[in-house]
């Protein structure tokens, strides 16, 4: 059976705008929830940020992420969850083609990739669990589009937001996106200013509260 959804556009310009400048390990300063721990990137440099078009299918059967592809809009991350499958490849370079003839913004899989030469020829940006020469094939049966998923033990929605670089990929709805957006901007800001004091001397420790913490933690052990 196949559970094919509309496609969901959850970021505004505003959001793809402000995201552009955020970096996911800046969100890690805040949060441990939206995190896709243990995807790799096919390459770094790598940075993207769009609009999540979700696929699931059952292991072998990859008819989903090739109906998939004619969902996709300029802008879009299509996330594919492969039902647990660590070992097998639902992604190559057709696929890949023909979502770059889309302009898509990058790909993340819950499982394997191949082709890896022709995806780099292409310069399509993909984080994925590895490399696998065992494929899925097109067997028809079953599969669902624009459902939620799980990737690496997070939910992912149709519509969510998706950004990516170097360190790794977060996801969050598109509704919450806003303040942990311009918050990361605020440190990130911020971090240039410490760079400053640092240049002219002043400590880390210091900088950060770090040496008030600890020498609060020192006289609070002497009075015991």
């Amino acid at each position: 059976m196949f559970t094919i959804k509309p496609r969901v556009q959850g970021l505004t310009p505003e959001l793809v705008d402000l995201y552009q400048k955020v970096c996911p390990s800046t969100i890690g300063h805040m949060t441990d929830f939206g995190f896709l721990k243990g995807l790799v990137p096919i390459s770094r440099p790598i940075r993207f940020v769009g609009n999540a078009i979700t696929v699931r299918i059952p292991h072998m059967d990859s008819t989903a992420v090739h109906r998939a592809i004619d969902f996709l809009e300029p802008g879009d991350v299509i996330v594919v969850d492969m039902s647990g499958d660590t070992e097998r490849s639902c992604w190559g370079g057709m696929v890949s083609y023909a979502a770059k003839a889309k302009k898509v913004a990058g790909v993340v899989i819950n499982g394997c990739i191949n082709d890896v030469p022709e995806i780099l020829e292409l310069e399509l940006p993909v984080f994925s669990l590895g490399v696998s020469p065992i494929t899925t094939r097109l067997l028809g049966i079953e599969g669902e589009i624009n459902t939620p998923i799980s990737v690496c033990g997070v939910s992912v929605h149709p519509g969510d937001l998706i950004v990516a670089d170097d360190d790794g990929v977060f996801v969050i709805n598109a509704k919450n996106a806003t303040e942990y957006g311009e918050t990361a901007i605020q440190k990130q800001d911020a971090e240039i200013e410490w760079k400053k004091k640092i240049d002219v001397g002043t400590s880390l420790s210091s900088i950060s509260g770090a040496y008030d913490l600890i020498n609060s933690k020192i006289k609070e052990d002497v009075t015991k």
